[in-house]
């Protein structure tokens, strides 16, 4: 990803995604990369590289380990799914967090005071999570079209008052009388996201997974999908073509916050089923839902399969702390170690294609001499 300036949008990101086969094999180098290195870090240790692999493997994707993985991969996957709607356009969303909290208390005070019988109150309060986090960020978009203020910081800038409100909430309205935590109260019986079993799992991951299937449904079928995707590798011809860029970038702001809004929903409709004030942001799943979107270069398939990576690795890296005697810090160095690998691998794809410009150039220029 290049960022690069434009009169009219301020800074905007320009995703060109490589060829499928080229991904592919870039991924297994870079993969093998990245354990490499952490395996020279683990033997900087004095640590076993294979048992604290195995450790990771085990306790991410091992009996005990799925569920904590999938339960971790609702939110990073839908947070990444958010952020890669904006993305795929060269749009980045960076007030994530702002629109999950006010989807996570929304839901919350739509749980507390619904009238409604417990299943429809689930409805409306998930639909309430959408609504809140999709009009914060149609508010960035509008701050932009609008008022010329780039959406990198109207979008950033306006996630700190939106959780600043949610924790005002938390702690003075809806906070739970007696409690010395800055929660609410918690929902009603029945106000709740069904689990699988005796899982921490919940229907919260089918809806993800749902939100992802149209995600890459509309990317791949539909007119507006190719707009979007068009928009993304060559703003300017999209424009000559007839697409309103801030018609667009407000649909896809709403879009990208109302999926935001639907994870903080699910969060305060699962354990312990109440609004706690940070807990949604604290694990920082929306910067590693963004990392897996830019891993991707906003793909819908690839990021979603990124997000459950990250995931597993931050699952197992859990597990290898508990097991052996290597600090699950090292997880995030081998995250690092990846998306070094990867800017390394757009910045040669760039310079291939500069060169191969070049080349063409000359080529057309000396034919022309010849022809003279």
């Amino acid at each position: 990803m290049e960022a690069v300036g434009d009169d009219r949008n301020g800074w905007r990101a320009r995703l060109t995604p490589p060829a499928g086969g080229e991904l592919l094999a870039s991924a297994r180098w870079r993969g093998a990369v990245a354990v490499l290195v952490g395996a020279l870090f683990l033997i900087g240790t004095g640590a076993d590289p294979v048992g604290a692999y195995g450790a990771v493997v085990t306790g991410a994707l091992g009996p005990d380990g799925i569920g904590s993985t999938l339960t971790t991969g609702t939110s990073i996957i839908g947070l990444a799914v958010a952020l890669a709607i904006p993305m795929r356009a060269g749009l980045l969303n960076l007030g994530g967090d702002g629109q999950l909290v006010l989807g996570g208390i929304a839901a919350a005070a739509t749980g507390l005071y619904s009238p409604l019988p417990a299943p429809l109150t689930v409805v409306a309060a998930l639909l309430a999570g959408m609504a809140a986090g999709a009009a914060y960020a149609a508010l960035a978009a509008v701050c932009q079209n609008r008022f010329g203020v780039p959406l990198l910081v109207s979008s950033l800038l306006l996630g700190y008052p939106a959780m600043s409100f949610a924790s005002y909430l938390a702690r003075f309205p809806l906070k739970e009388e007696g409690s010395s935590l800055p929660q609410t109260r918690r929902l009603p019986d029945g106000v709740e996201l069904p689990a699988f079993g005796a899982s921490t799992v919940t229907v919260g991951l089918v809806l993800v997974a749902v939100a992802a299937a149209v995600y890459v449904f509309a990317d791949a079928r539909t007119a507006t999908g190719y707009e979007i995707r068009m928009t993304g590798l060559n703003p300017r011809f999209a424009a000559y073509a007839g697409v309103d860029r801030p018609k667009l970038t407000l649909r896809l702001m709403a879009l990208s916050g109302a999926v935001a809004g639907l994870v903080g929903a699910i969060g305060v409709l699962s354990f312990p089923y109440r609004f706690i004030d940070g807990s949604l942001t604290a694990a920082g799943h929306t910067w590693t839902g963004l990392t897996a979107a830019l891993l991707a270069a906003a793909a819908p398939i690839g990021t979603a399969l990124a997000a459950l990576f990250f995931a597993a690795l931050e699952v197992g890296g859990l597990a290898m702390e508990r097991t052996t005697d290597v600090p699950r810090e090292l997880t995030q160095v081998l995250q690092a170690v990846v998306i070094v690998f990867l800017a390394a691998r757009l910045n040669l794809t760039w310079r291939r294609a500069k060169k191969k410009h070049t080349d063409a150039k000359e080529a057309k220029e000396a034919k022309e001499v010849s022809v003279r």
